[in-house]
C-alpha cells in the first residue's frame, strides 16, 4: 500500500517536472547526498535510518518499475538494473544490522554513477 502511493508520487512529480531521467538522477544524488550526511555524523541511528529507508523506497520504486515486461528499457540493461536494486536491499539490511563495520560507501556510489549515467546524453 505505502509503495503504490509513493509510485503514483514519484509518476505525479515526474509529470509535472518533465525529463524523468532528470529526475531519477535528482532523487538518486539526493539518497546519496543523505547517506553521506549520515555516514559524516558518525553513523548516527535515525539519520542511517532515514536515509537508509529513503534509499530503499527510492530503489522499490526503481525495480517496480523495470520488473515491468512492457517497459521501454532493453531487457539486458534491466535486468542488471534489478540486480543494483537487489544488492542495495541486501546491503542496507546488512548495514541496519551492523553500522559501524558495514560502509554506505557502495550504496553512495551506485546513486552517484546512476545518475551521471541518467544525465549522460544517449548516443
Amino acid at each position: 500500500m505505502y509503495s503504490q502511493a509513493a509510485a503514483t508520487a514519484y509518476q505525479d512529480i515526474g509529470q509535472k517536472t518533465g525529463d524523468p531521467r532528470e529526475l531519477e538522477a535528482n532523487l538518486l544524488l539526493q539518497a546519496a547526498a543523505k547517506l553521506n550526511r549520515a555516514k559524516q555524523n558518525g553513523l548516527n541511528s535515525e539519520e542511517l535510518d532515514e536515509a537508509l529507508t529513503f534509499n530503499r523506497k527510492l530503489w522499490t520504486i526503481f525495480v517496480g518499475e523495470l520488473i515491468d515486461e512492457n517497459h521501454g528499457m532493453p531487457k539486458e540493461l534491466r535486468e542488471n538494473l534489478v540486480n543494483l536494486g537487489i544488492f542495495t536491499f541486501n546491503h542496507t539490511m546488512a548495514v541496519l544490522a551492523d553500522p559501524q563495520n558495514k560502509s554506505v560507501d557502495s550504496l553512495i556510489n551506485i546513486n552517484k554513477n546512476i545518475a551521471e549515467g541518467l544525465r549522460s546524453k544517449p548516443s
